[in-house]
């Protein structure tokens, strides 16, 4: 999650900065010097949510640290189906077969035939005239 919140800031700054063109209104011109300004009052103000809204504060933390989790975990997983794969091409596997195991190939043909089912009855016939079922 963070991930793409960092790179939704740099495609945004990537963005901004490439869009430098020069407008014909002389009040949408920003030196660097006030860009700072600017920024820097922005930082200040996002400091100081927290003494303002010590609620909303705690429970984003809560969140930013689950999310956190959930991201550390997703990894993992993505990182160990990546090992695995690495060391069965390492190995000369293929990709599509499972690895011989020793529990594997344990059932027999019993166990493997199909479970029987009852047939399924037929609808009483009826006559050619549709009076009603033939007793």
């Amino acid at each position: 999650m963070f991930f793409l919140l960092r790179m939704t800031f740099w495609l945004a700054a990537v963005c901004v900065l490439l869009s430098v063109v020069k407008s014909s209104a002389p009040d949408a011109r920003i030196d660097a010097s006030q860009a700072v300004t600017l920024a820097s009052a922005a930082v200040s103000d996002v400091r100081g949510f927290c003494e303002r809204q010590p609620d909303a504060c705690e429970t984003g933390g809560k969140v930013a640290v689950a999310l956190g989790h959930k991201a550390e975990a997703g990894a993992r997983t993505i990182l160990d189906f990546i090992s695995k794969v690495r060391a069965k091409s390492a190995s000369g596997e293929k990709l599509g077969k499972p690895a011989s195991d020793a529990s594997q190939g344990t059932l027999t043909s019993s166990d493997m035939a199909p479970a029987w089912r009852a047939p399924v009855p037929l609808p009483p016939r009826r006559d050619a005239r549709g009076a009603g079922p033939s007793a």
